[in-house]
């Protein structure tokens, strides 16, 4: 139990002991609709930043400026977000 060791011109004293059984708690993964729900926030943001990029490209190619740009983009934003997190969440749900 007790061991001496000569480090460095000192004698350390050591208390051998077990370490303990390392703590993993027991617990559950999220459950499905969470997953789905993951699944449609994530294909939401990614929606939103692909209707960012194509719905202001193409506003400002219709020569769209001031109020008419943003609520053009903010409508391509809100529907392709929609759109891909259905897509996701549905995807989602078909792998629980």
């Amino acid at each position: 139990m007790w061991e001496s060791l000569f480090f460095q011109n000192h004698f350390v004293t050591i208390l051998q002991t077990n370490m303990p059984a390392s703590y993993q708690p027991v617990g559950h993964g999220p459950s499905c609709f969470d997953k789905v729900k993951m699944g449609f926030m994530l294909g939401f943001a990614v929606g939103m930043g692909s209707g960012a990029i194509f719905g202001g490209f193409s506003a400002l190619r219709f020569g769209l400026r001031g109020r008419e740009l943003f609520t053009t983009v903010g409508k391509t934003m809100v529907q392709g977000g929609g759109m891909f997190g259905m897509f996701m969440s549905v995807g989602t749900g078909i792998r629980c």
